[in-house]
């Protein structure tokens, strides 16, 4: 994103945990058009969304958000350059199975989260793929292909 747009979107994020108040991990989601920034939603707990710390930092999001709500110091720094890749359930479906899970995970420094979730639609999330790499390029394209190994089937 620009640098304006992220100059923006700082701004926005503040404003609206600063409102709430509390402690702990918001996971504030905008829309970014450009410059332009529009608020979407806020989760004022750990969000799948924030997996990509488990690749990327020191510290989880888990154990950023238990730190700050038990008032302990929260260390932000990056471990290694991260990225993640969602995966979609592709069906409507009651149950689902997850095929290519082998594949995904030889995939260079990558790992997965499959949430485990009962039902299934086209636009889910089931799951990330997490990557780590010498660049954020190099990490994304390895998220990437992870999540793209993992095929979601109906599972009857």
């Amino acid at each position: 994103m620009s640098a304006a747009a992220l100059e923006k979107a700082q701004a926005i994020a503040g404003k609206v945990t600063e409102a709430l108040g509390g402690f702990g991990i918001f996971g504030v989601e905008l829309f970014v058009k450009g410059d332009d920034v529009w608020f979407s939603e806020v989760s004022p707990r750990p969000h799948d969304t924030g997996l990509v710390t488990l690749a990327s930092q020191t510290q989880s999001e888990f154990a950023l958000h238990a730190r700050a709500i038990l008032g302990l110091p929260v260390d932000v720094s990056l471990a290694s350059p991260g990225a993640s890749a969602v995966i979609y359930g592709g069906h409507d479906a009651e149950a689902i199975a997850f095929e290519g899970v082998a594949e995904a995970l030889a995939a260079p420094e990558s790992d997965l989260r499959l949430f485990g979730k009962p039902e299934s639609f086209k636009k889910r999330r089931m799951g990330v793929a997490l990557a780590r790499g010498a660049g954020v390029d190099e990490a994304r394209a390895r998220a990437k292909a992870a999540a793209a190994a993992v095929r979601p089937v109906p599972n009857s």
